[in-house]
């Protein structure tokens, strides 16, 4: 569920960038049928699980991937936001409405900030399957077809499912495996994370030292973060002074803490979203004030441009 703030909730759209990570796995029994022999599970799934596919219930099965989700909004209006969360994607899932016609607007602009971001691994899914007819969902197959045809995502697969009812994805699952290779992985130079969210945790009526500092959220592009590791935020608090010309000062902190979803980590490594609880006052990191900016390790972070 990456969707979770209140008027997210009622409008049933997507406003922020919302996160989920997953496991992926499949049946070690090789009889049992594929697709059905992948599943994907909460992160906070045991490494082995138990097959539930009937008749292979005593079957284990193996942790295949690791996978962590951005949910991006398709509202126009939201583009910055949808491109902030492109910036750390190794492959997109392009959800398309079966039940609207292809392509709608925010379709169109989600396949360009793909291009733009260069990616290469791409599947397509062509969603609420159950509230169409066949006839009508096979019609827009054609469609999304020629719409991507001559594009990054030409060639990519085209898979008709329902995430209300979960129907096909077991055929997700296994394209996100087959389809999408791991990147490799740098974990050797400095660290450098990309902020996509950031936000204040303390609720008012907090007491003085009950206050934690502030959290970033995004996804590491190489190197490894550590709990109190020292740190600095780029370009940081941005002003204008008197004469009109902007002056940058970076922010200086400290890891205190380190988060997947509700798993709290000594290390972070590159891949997945990750929560960095640190030491920065909270009013410099509510409501997504440090979106776009870049954290690492003290001195290993270039040099902050006004203009090029």
């Amino acid at each position: 569920q990456t969707v979770r703030f209140k008027n997210e909730l009622e409008r049933n759209i997507t406003i922020k960038l919302g996160y989920a990570n997953a496991k992926i796995y499949k049946c070690e029994d090789e009889r049992c049928p594929r697709p059905m022999c992948y599943k994907a599970y909460g992160s906070g799934k045991e490494d082995s699980p138990l097959c539930d596919v009937p008749g292979f219930e005593n079957a284990r099965m193996k942790l295949l991937r690791h996978v962590s989700f951005v949910d991006c909004p398709g509202h126009d209006i939201l583009m910055a936001t949808m491109l902030n969360g492109a910036a750390i994607m190794d492959g997109a899932l392009l959800l398309i409405a079966g039940n609207e016609s292809c392509p709608q607007p925010q379709t169109s602009e989600h396949l360009a900030a793909v291009e733009i971001m260069r990616l290469k691994h791409m599947i397509i899914l062509q969603n609420k399957i159950d509230l169409i007819q066949e006839s009508v969902a096979i019609n827009q197959h054609e469609a999304i077809q020629k719409f991507i045809q001559g594009t990054i995502a030409d060639g990519a697969p085209v898979v008709p499912i329902s995430a209300q009812l979960k129907y096909n994805i077991d055929v997700v699952c296994e394209y996100l495996v087959n389809k999408i290779p791991i990147p490799e992985r740098n974990f050797v130079d400095p660290p450098n994370m990309i902020v996509i969210r950031s936000f204040d945790v303390n609720k008012p009526g907090f007491e003085v030292d009950e206050i934690k500092g502030g959290v970033a959220g995004g996804s590491i592009l190489r190197g490894v973060l550590k709990v109190n590791q020292f740190i600095e935020v780029r370009p940081g608090i941005v002003v204008k002074d008197e004469s009109g010309n902007i002056k940058c000062t970076p922010i200086y902190s400290r890891i205190v803490s380190l988060y997947a979803e509700q798993n709290e980590l000594q290390f972070a490594v590159p891949g997945g979203l990750i929560g960095v609880g640190t030491t920065m006052d909270p009013t410099l990191t509510r409501a997504d004030r440090l979106v776009g900016q870049v954290l690492g390790e003290v001195g290993s972070l270039p040099d902050v441009f006004v203009e090029l």
